[in-house]
């Protein structure tokens, strides 16, 4: 009798850390997607915030004014950062650029002074830009607001249709996902399926016989989120030494996020599919359970 109890508990455990892995490698598919998404939403603002704008200086400001000039646009919600340029670093620019002394071919310097500006992310679109170059041209002592246009059009075009695609992803993968895991689930309750019964058959309400099966599952649910954490935990850790330029996309705050969204999607997940997989087996006769 002992030797089919040690049997017994060994099969449960197996079926239980086979049932954990299972759940787990799927929400670290799932949270791959999460931080697929997360990444793709902080390269559309890292690239954003890094566009250049150039506000070009009149040629008899003085340099009290420029610091007057710089001061108010640092001082405008849409400026992120700005740095002063002077004509002879714009000269010294263009030289690398051009590879002669454009001033021993004209007789004088063509640059200008600028205050190179970037801007919040979110003001970087076609309308905030239109009432940002109003503002700007406002003061006396700017000339000219100089950017790309084209490029602007072509990068917030095509952010935006990459976000499309991700969330697109993210959609049949969270389905995907929550398939599998009902699967997983399912058949560990399969195993259960005359216990089931016979606890209907002594009276037992729905409810009763639903709790500790989803109780159970909700704990599978947590841990399962815990480990695929670990894992996507080492994958950003190894991704983020080879590649440190993927650090600025990603910040901490969403890395957190995205932990807890794989333990709570890990408990919503494992809760509804062992709802299902436990009221199929309520509303089944006794005698078609032999035949599933």
């Amino acid at each position: 009798m002992s030797g089919k109890k040690k049997v017994s508990t060994a099969r449960f455990l197996n079926a239980k850390i086979t049932s954990t892995i299972s759940i787990s490698l799927v929400l670290v598919l799932l949270g791959i997607t999460l931080l697929i998404v997360f990444m793709g939403k902080g390269l559309s603002q890292y690239v954003k915030e890094n566009m250049s704008f150039n506000v070009m200086l009149s040629s008899s400001i003085s340099d009290t004014e420029i610091s007057a000039v710089r001061n108010s646009l640092d001082a405008q919600p849409f400026v992120k950062s700005s740095r002063f340029i002077s004509k002879e670093e714009a000269k010294e620019q263009l030289i690398k650029d051009l590879g002669e002394d454009p001033e021993e071919l004209l007789g004088y310097n063509p640059t200008q002074d600028c205050i190179e500006i970037f801007l919040h992310s979110e003001y970087a679109n076609n309308d905030s830009i239109s009432l940002i170059n109003g503002i700007i041209r406002s003061d006396n002592n700017v000339t000219d607001l100089l950017f790309q246009q084209e490029a602007i059009d072509l990068i917030n075009d095509n952010l935006s249709k990459v976000m499309t695609v991700l969330l697109v992803l993210a959609v049949m993968l969270l389905f995907i996902s929550f398939t599998l895991i009902r699967n997983t689930i399912r058949l560990s309750v399969y195993s259960k399926r005359f216990l089931i019964n016979t606890m209907k058959l002594v009276g037992a309400t729905s409810a009763f016989i639903r709790k500790p099966f989803v109780v159970n599952n909700i704990f599978t649910g947590i841990v399962a989120g815990i480990i695929a954490d670990i894992i996507i935990f080492l994958m950003l850790t190894y991704f983020s030494s080879e590649y440190a330029e993927l650090q600025p996309i990603i910040s901490n705050s969403d890395i957190i996020i995205i932990f807890a969204s794989v333990v709570l999607l890990g408990v919503i997940i494992t809760t509804i599919a062992t709802a299902f997989a436990v009221n199929r087996y309520i509303k089944m006769k006794s005698d078609q359970l032999y035949y599933v």
